[in-house]
């Protein structure tokens, strides 16, 4: 991933130092186990633990003229040991490494992931608070519906951030497995034992049963996650980009000292941040088709989904890492404009207040057809004569015929649209 979207410490995980440091690992928790089942003499076990490092550039170097990157590593390992380096590797397939190295580098991606869902979680909470009765006009199709909570817009996001806390669990949960099984997976050179321990060394599951390689459907299942995490990020810029429209402008992006909007309009306060998350969140979905694609591979595998993961696995993670920052951010600093909200809510003259109209007229007896015909009428006309609908409603002699003073002024009371927020946000757990 390009510097631009990266944030230092998910992306030093995805660095080659930290990637070989993932397959030392690996090879160390084998050697221990193997120490430990009696197969690696002491001595030897104790110059691999004393003596085991790697150099990159060394190891680039040697892959120069070897075109593997798993021997250039481990001749390196075999330089700095010596001759105990002949228990590294041994039993193993390249992919007993490398995928339980993956396990290990996705599952610290992660980890990072996770603590960036629950920030975001506590900064939509707080605004949530915030704007509890905040009174601003609801959108269906893009046209005035009814009135809402402008914090129910902060509560439906938490929600959902919190499912995807939970599917981010469950996904890493899904991918933290190895596999230490050989060449097609059975176990030919190693007992079931060693990878048991090696796993545990790791604190990671051993795989219930693999080919060369741990199926990729779980690979697959934690891309899929960050796919989802990318819609709910591009949820919520989509609407905050609507909102700051010229003729809504109910919210704003924070637009910093010195910050310019246009080359050209020097006027311009335009919703860059909001845009960029709507842009990557395309890439995070292209990355998943990449990723099933991944799960389909010739026998007991080919190397198609090899390379693909060198890129997709770093991309998705070191994005949502920096996408979740920028929208807590954004979230966190967002200008919001209730006096705008309450302009709005005035520009149909309250014609949101029609099915409260034509549900009090049911009530006393009327059809529904006939009764929504009724108020589509009074309406139209209220938009046609400039007149307030509550206007037109209480000058139509039928009406009144129908409805007392007081079940009108109850009719076009705005309590309604707020007096069960505190139900909605006791079931969300925002108190």
């Amino acid at each position: 991933m390009i510097e631009r979207y990266s944030l230092p410490e998910m992306s030093k995980i995805w660095e080659l130092t930290n990637r070989y440091q993932c397959w030392l690992d690996v090879e160390l928790a084998v050697c221990k186990a193997l120490y430990e089942l009696d197969v690696i003499p002491e001595d030897d076990y104790r110059q691999i633990e004393a003596k085991a490092d790697f150099d990159v550039e060394r190891i680039a170097e040697i892959e120069s003229v070897t075109r593997h990157d798993i021997i250039a590593f481990l001749n390196n390992l075999q330089e700095n040991i010596g001759p105990s380096s002949r228990w590294i590797h041994f039993g193993l397939t390249s992919s007993d490494v490398l995928d339980t190295a993956t396990a290990l580098q996705l599952k610290q991606a992660g980890e990072i992931i996770l603590k960036d869902l629950i920030n975001l979680m506590e900064i939509l909470k707080i605004k949530a608070r915030e704007y509890k009765y905040t009174l601003c006009i609801g959108r269906s199709h893009g046209i005035h519906a009814e009135p809402t909570s402008f914090g129910l817009k902060f509560a439906l996001w938490y929600d959902e951030v919190q499912r995807n806390l939970l599917r981010m669990e469950k996904a890493i949960e899904g991918i933290s497995v190895g596999k230490i099984s050989g060449a097609v997976g059975n176990y030919a050179h190693l007992s079931p034992e060693v990878e048991r321990e090696a796993c545990a060394y790791l604190e990671l599951k051993p795989a219930r049963v693999t080919t060369q390689v741990i199926s990729r459907d779980s690979h697959a299942e934690y891309i899929s996650t960050l796919a989802i995490i990318g819609t709910t990020i591009e949820k919520i810029a989509l609407e905050i980009r609507h909102l700051q429209r010229t003729e809504v402008a109910e919210a704003q992006e924070n637009f910093s000292k010195g910050q310019q909007g246009s080359s050209a309009m020097p006027h311009k306060k335009n919703p860059i941040v909001s845009e960029q998350m709507c842009g990557l969140a395309r890439i995070l979905r292209s990355n998943l088709m990449a990723a099933l694609e991944n799960n389909a591979l010739w026998h007991e595998r080919d190397i198609s989904h090899s390379s693909v993961e060198r890129i997709i696995f770093p991309d998705s993670t070191i994005l949502t890492d920096y996408m979740l920052h920028k929208v807590a951010n954004l979230i966190e600093n967002l200008g919001v404009f209730p006096d705008r909200m309450k302009e709005n809510l005035e520009i149909t003259g309250g014609q949101f207040f029609s099915q409260a109209v034509l549900l009090k007229l049911i009530e006393k007896g009327k059809s529904r057809e006939e009764a929504y015909r009724m108020i589509q009428e009074i309406a139209f006309q209220s938009n046609k004569s400039h007149r307030s609908f509550q206007e037109t409603v209480t000058s139509e002699d039928y009406l009144k015929d129908i409805l007392s003073q007081e079940e009108i002024e109850d009719v076009f009371s705005h309590n309604r649209y707020t007096r069960h927020i505190d139900y909605i946000y006791r079931k969300l757990g925002i108190n």
